[in-house]
């Protein structure tokens, strides 16, 4: 347990409750930001020679081939109410066929008695898991050995380490030594023995910054971007200091577009597997994230309340988007995720 943690008498399951909580019942997204997605828009194709039925989701990361090009975003867990919505997301992703990242599994390298809030695989044997921590940790006393012990946990096919550098200034128990962890970060790479990756939490990583990543040995990158739930806000309901919630709105507007990331992060990066999140709302929303070059789209609080109701509700959402994304690709002819990641028809408007 942290120093920090300590000085608040809050555990970081108790956190992560509380962060559900606050994205379910209070506005939390950002103010005067968008994912920027709405400047661009498909030419209709009104003779796409394609069989609907045929149009073609499927989709490989890490190794594992599955259904669609998409995503649950990392979201929960460490706490028994969290384990039991990671436990509906994974058996939704399992059942339509979605990869799926696990909220931060820091609670249950710190304390062994939550890592059954973050065991799915026995839900998901077949689709992709991502496992997920902080990358801060790194200067927290984290090293290999707690990444290793996360992978576990989960029984991941990968690693992804977030980055919520405001996030953790607002927080009230938060880490906000981020120096020189790009170093530790190349040194992780090559001692793990899955692939690392990098997020942002919804601020978005723009291309140069992607770059430096790369360089350092990231084999995937979610950017992550803006326009969907901004963090300031989360805790900003949660901090007690006046000055704090003051300064919080004050970042309501903070963060690169998510369209924007995208397309900086392809243009610096061209080989690189690349994930489209942040605001993500639709499966229109999904393909132009694709066209602008991801491969796969991560949807997160879109899914979050029929998750904390049932995997029926959840997987009828995902369905929905499912629908949308194939209907997209029909309508501007693309029969398979590379067509649409190489289509003309998304323009800016």
């Amino acid at each position: 347990m942290t120093n920090s943690q300590q000085g608040s008498g809050i555990t970081t399951g108790d956190r992560k409750s509380e962060h559900v909580r606050l994205c379910l019942e209070e506005e939390v997204s950002g103010v005067g930001v968008t994912t920027g997605f709405e400047h661009y828009r498909f030419r209709h194709n009104a003779l796409p020679e394609l069989n609907f039925e045929e149009v073609d989701l499927s989709s490989t990361f890490v190794g594992r081939s599955f259904k669609a090009p998409l995503l649950i975003s990392s979201m929960t867990g460490g706490s028994v109410g969290t384990g039991r919505i990671n436990e509906r997301l994974a058996q939704a992703a399992q059942l339509r066929g979605w990869a799926i990242g696990l909220g931060s599994i820091r609670a249950a390298v710190e304390r062994e008695e939550l890592a059954a809030t973050f065991k799915v695989r026995h839900k998901a044997p077949d689709i992709p898991v991502i496992a997920n921590l902080g990358a801060v940790q790194l200067n927290y006393g984290f090293g290999a050995d707690e990444c290793r012990r996360a992978v576990e946990i989960a029984e991941a096919d990968a690693l992804v380490l977030h980055l919520n550098s405001l996030q953790e200034v607002f927080q009230p128990e938060g880490n906000t030594n981020f120096s020189d962890l790009l170093p530790k970060i190349k040194k992780l790479c090559q001692e793990l023995d899955v692939p690392v990756g990098i997020k942002e939490v919804g601020w978005g990583i723009d291309g140069d910054t992607a770059l430096r990543l790369a360089d350092a040995g990231i084999q995937f990158i979610d950017a992550a971007g803006a326009g969907g739930t901004s963090w300031s806000q989360v805790e900003k309901f949660r901090s007690s200091d006046p000055m704090r919630r003051t300064a919080a709105e004050a970042f309501a507007s903070w963060g690169n577009s998510t369209a924007n990331c995208i397309a900086e992060i392809r243009s610096e990066l061209p080989g690189m597997l690349l994930i489209g999140s942040g605001g993500l709302k639709s499966g229109v929303d999904a393909a132009k994230a694709i066209a602008l070059g991801a491969d796969l789209a991560g949807f997160g609080r879109a899914l979050l309340g029929a998750a904390v109701e049932s995997v029926e509700q959840t997987a009828a959402v995902m369905e929905q988007a499912e629908f949308e994304l194939r209907t997209v690709m029909f309508g501007v002819g693309a029969s398979s995720v590379e067509e649409l990641q190489q289509t003309k028809r998304l323009v800016r408007q």
